[in-house]
């Protein structure tokens, strides 16, 4: 991989991560005009468009082979499907640090599956650097009185979105040696699309007829931030990053979201850190580039040659 590549791979996985980061406090915001259910299906609706849309215009739409239908079902099942279940209820009963904490335990399952599925090589500085960084996701996210508190049902659910988004990146890493990333989130979200309106005709269609769609309710800024940015820009630059690192070493930066949640919160929420939360995002950090060293070095390699 050449070095400017490389530098991309970086830091386009990262700014999916600031995407991903957000959109625990973009959902509290939605959450004052719309249901959960309804909240996914405009926010998949308006992503498909735009991807459809930017994937005509470029023409990357690629055919979709019919041995490969199955796995793009079960792409759109694991995620959005089942994983927006558990997020987007989860988020109802948890704060979104803790939400973020909950989604940064992809990376510890991954491997596992990657090694058995995808025959995918764990080497020893990946485990270390994950251990580590874990550790720092505890410490975020601990009280003043070194406390965990959260609801076991928002935990649960937000389970349900771990395990959901484990088997999304198995399926999404048999996929994208073949399909480009426009190609694969378009189909992803508009099929999640499909499947989310059977939820909101079950559960939410009595407050379908009480949505204000005025540009003036406040719903559009966040809902917009959620499609654009959380379901089209980041999937995109994630999907890159697993064709080009590979599922296992592009999910240990899933350990960055409750790094930036936590931050976002601060700034945003007036949500104070401790000292000991401190720790604990430079202990994230320092994991994330144990685990990442290989490639690193071989990137200053290639900038010195």
């Amino acid at each position: 991989m050449g070095k400017l590549k490389l530098v991309f791979v970086y830091v386009g996985v990262t700014i999916a991560m600031v995407c991903w980061s957000l959109s625990f406090i973009w959902y509290g915001d939605v959450y004052h005009f719309l249901s959960p259910f309804t909240t996914i299906l405009f926010r998949l609706v308006i992503s498909g468009l735009i991807l459809f849309t930017v994937s005509f215009l470029t023409r990357q739409l690629q055919k979709v082979s019919k041995a490969d239908i199955k796995l793009f079902l079960l792409l759109a099942l694991s995620e959005p499907f089942f994983y927006f279940i558990g997020e987007s209820l989860g988020i109802q009963y948890v704060t979104p640090t803790v939400a973020a904490v909950m989604i940064s335990l992809i990376p510890l399952l991954v491997p596992v599956f990657a090694y058995f599925i995808l025959k995918e090589q764990i080497i020893k500085k990946n485990i270390v650097g994950i251990v580590i960084s874990f550790v720092g996701v505890i410490l975020v996210i601990l009280n003043k009185e070194y406390q965990f508190t959260a609801s076991l049902k928002g935990v649960l659910l937000m389970g349900l979105a771990v395990v959901s988004a484990v088997f999304y990146s198995i399926v999404l890493r048999k996929l994208a040696s073949n399909y480009n990333p426009l190609t694969l989130i378009s189909w992803q979200n508009s099929i999640g699309a499909v499947m989310f309106l059977p939820l909101v005709l079950l559960f939410e269609h009595d407050k379908l007829g009480q949505i204000d769609f005025s540009f003036s309710s406040g719903m559009w800024v966040p809902l917009l931030n959620l499609s654009v940015f959380a379901s089209s820009i980041a999937f995109l630059l994630y999907t890159y990053s697993v064709q080009s690192l590979g599922a296992f070493k592009a999910n240990i930066f899933t350990n960055m979201i409750p790094v930036f949640t936590a931050g976002f919160s601060f700034y945003l929420l007036n949500e104070k850190l401790l000292f000991h939360n401190y720790i604990g995002i430079l202990l994230v950090i320092c994991g994330l580039v144990l685990s990442q060293l290989k490639s690193i070095r071989k990137l200053r390699r290639n900038t010195k040659s």
